[in-house]
C-alpha cells in the first residue's frame, strides 16, 4: 500500500535579501551575509539544504536504532560543499549552478565495529528523503501565479 504525505511551504520576501519561510506553525528567516548584500538575519538557502540533509540522517538513523534496538547513542553529521557562485550571479560558465559535490561525515557514537557503523550509514542513506531528493533529482514543475 502505497501512503503519500505532502510537504508544503510558503515563502515571502522581505526587505532586501531577507524571505520569511513558514510551514505548519514554525517560520524561519532566510538572508544572505552582509558581504553578499543582505543583513545575515538567517542562515542562506543553501546552508537550509545542508541543514535538511544532516537532520533527516540524524532523524532516519534515530529511527533505524530505535526499530532494530541498536545501541546508538548518538549521531553527528557534517556537511559541506563546493559550487561555482558565478552561475548564480547571472556569469555564463561550464558549471552547473548547484554543488559540484557534497560531503557528508557521519559519526554514530555506538557499540559498534566499523564495518556494522557502515552498513549502518548505508541504510540510513538510502531511507533518508533529503538525500534521495538531492542525489536523484526529483522533478520540479514551476508555475506562475
Amino acid at each position: 500500500m502505497t501512503v503519500n504525505k505532502t510537504v508544503s511551504i510558503e515563502a515571502r520576501s522581505r526587505q532586501g535579501f531577507e524571505i520569511e519561510v513558514s510551514t505548519r506553525q514554525f517560520s524561519l528567516t532566510v538572508d544572505q551575509p552582509a558581504d553578499s548584500g543582505g543583513t545575515d538575519a538567517g542562515p542562506t538557502a543553501l546552508e537550509y539544504l545542508f541543514f535538511a540533509l544532516a537532520s533527516c540522517i540524524v532523524t532516519i538513523g534515530l529511527i533505524k536504532a530505535r526499530q532494530e534496538r541498536l545501541p546508538v547513542r548518538g549521531i553527528q553529521v557534517k556537511v559541506d560543499g563546493d559550487l561555482n557562485t558565478m552561475v548564480l550571479m547571472g556569469k555564463k560558465t561550464d558549471d552547473r549552478s548547484g554543488f559540484q559535490e557534497i560531503r557528508v561525515a557521519v559519526d554514530v557514537d555506538a557499540d559498534m565495529s566499523r564495518e556494522e557503523k557502515e552498513k549502518f550509514v548505508q541504510d540510513v542513506e538510502l531511507r533518508c528523503p533529503v538525500t534521495d531528493n538531492i542525489k536523484h533529482g526529483s522533478s520540479v514543475h514551476f508555475v506562475v501565479a
